[in-house]
């Protein structure tokens, strides 16, 4: 016979916070970048919010919304709604966008999002030794978060940007604006530096290198609302291009957002301490992040087997072997995995004999135009899509689901038929049907 508690005793109470929890992470698993289940993730989630603010969160839109609309949802006043908001506004729970003299809020997903925005300042309402070591557990321990976010699919959250000092003045040409970390940086509405999350992570498990902590980069609209909380401080073009000197210098990777406008994050990323770059070297095959399009060529010739390159390369695409046809039998040359490359070109720079050069790739890498297109274009290939559109908590409108077709009439032929499936919508197949007649014509 069940037992049941009515004394409000502590197993009703972890029941309780435990189904608060469970709904927000129902909520963020119904879109393409998630967070699986994990017993450690709910010991996560109770340090960053309360039961009470899970199940608010649980219920909110995935677009921006006003305070009005989720006071509508939560059935509380305006005023009430907006205080909930801007607590966790300061906490970088949610990101809070100004536009108008109107405020709307959206919440972040975990990455990049509120995990990293935990880390990104020094914190004293926050345990934050005992929080690194939940998310060490959760992300370089368990594989489901990091296979969810970086191998699932073909549409990735970021993309690498090349080395702009290594390129020769012939590669320069081929480089695209928004392919540039450099072009990100003065065109930034907004720019905001804090802490790199992963290394201030290791650093509190004693795993840290000593790479730069102070060097994460936001942009945009995401620059904003995090300095104005103060979890990231605001900074000028100047002092940014500064830094993104610095992490040549160091020879770290800028690992940004995959998408060419309004690209709201830049990390500066190191192979050891770094999320995106341990996933490179991890599950190379699968290619959980998008490339650059060029890749380093070895001049046999002038490779003198150092080994530099080797030492530089942050996910480990660099190796040594005996050289071919050479007179010292010893003589060994550099060698690259095509595969495992990032194109990023940091083992260029550490080349001191011209032994090595950045060329194109043979194909393009394609970077989706906007955050909508990416996380449209993410929600096909992970069989999400109707969870994005039909969501009845989200209260879209005409014209978000507007842009939503409009992203999926800009995907591939064969993504386009994976979203008619998914949707099963006569309008969206009607849309579809014109399009592939359009194209016929």
């Amino acid at each position: 016979m069940a037992i049941h508690s009515f004394d409000g005793g502590t197993d009703m109470a972890h029941r309780t916070v435990k189904s608060g929890y469970a709904s927000f992470t129902e909520r963020l698993n119904r879109f393409p970048q998630g967070a699986p289940p994990s017993d450690k993730l709910f010991a996560i989630l109770k340090m960053l919010i309360d039961e009470r603010e899970a199940k608010l969160l649980a219920q909110i839109p995935i677009k921006p919304f006003t305070a009005e609309k989720a006071a509508r949802i939560w059935k509380m006043d305006a005023a009430s709604a907006r205080r909930v908001l801007d607590d966790l506004a300061d906490r970088a729970m949610l990101v809070d966008i100004e536009r108008g003299g109107v405020t709307r809020y959206v919440l972040p997903p975990p990455m990049a999002g509120f995990f990293e925005f935990s880390l990104m300042r020094v914190r004293d309402d926050l345990d934050q030794q005992a929080l690194s070591e939940l998310f060490y557990q959760y992300l370089n321990v368990e594989e489901d978060f990091i296979k969810n976010l970086f191998v699932d699919g073909e549409t990735h959250l970021g993309r690498v940007f090349v080395q702009e000092p290594v390129l020769t003045s012939e590669a320069a040409v081929h480089v695209l604006d928004y392919e540039r970390a450099s072009e990100v940086i003065r065109t930034a509405s907004c720019i905001g530096v804090g802490l790199c999350y992963c290394r201030h992570k290791m650093q509190h498990l004693g795993r840290a290198c000593d790479a730069p902590l102070d060097i994460c980069m936001t942009f945009n609209g995401s620059a904003e609302s995090l300095t104005r909380h103060g979890h990231a401080r605001r900074v000028e073009t100047a002092e940014c291009l500064d830094l993104l000197d610095q992490a040549y210098e160091r020879g770290l990777v800028q690992f940004g957002e995959n998408v060419r406008r309004r690209v709201s994050f830049i990390c500066n990323c190191c192979g050891c301490c770094c999320e995106a770059l341990l996933a490179a070297k991890r599950f190379a095959h699968l290619q959980p992040v998008h490339t650059t399009n060029f890749i380093p060529a070895v001049d046999a010739e002038q490779c003198k087997g150092c080994g530099k390159c080797v030492e530089a390369c942050p996910v480990d695409a660099m190796s040594l072997a005996p050289a071919v046809g050479r007179k010292n039998p010893k003589q060994e040359t550099a060698v690259l995995d095509e595969i495992v490359c990032l194109g990023c070109g940091v083992c260029v720079r550490a080349c001191t004999k011209g032994g090595l050069s950045l060329r194109s790739r043979p194909q393009r890498v394609i970077t989706p135009e906007t955050a909508a297109h990416r996380y449209v274009a993410m929600a096909v290939e992970r069989g999400k899509l109707q969870h994005l559109i039909w969501d009845e908590r989200t209260l879209w409108s005409h014209r978000a689901l507007a842009a939503v077709f409009g992203a999926i009439l800009k995907l591939s032929p064969v993504k386009r038929v994976m979203a008619g499936e998914q949707v099963r919508s006569r309008y969206l197949n009607r849309l579809l049907s014109s399009k592939k007649a359009t194209a016929a014509s």
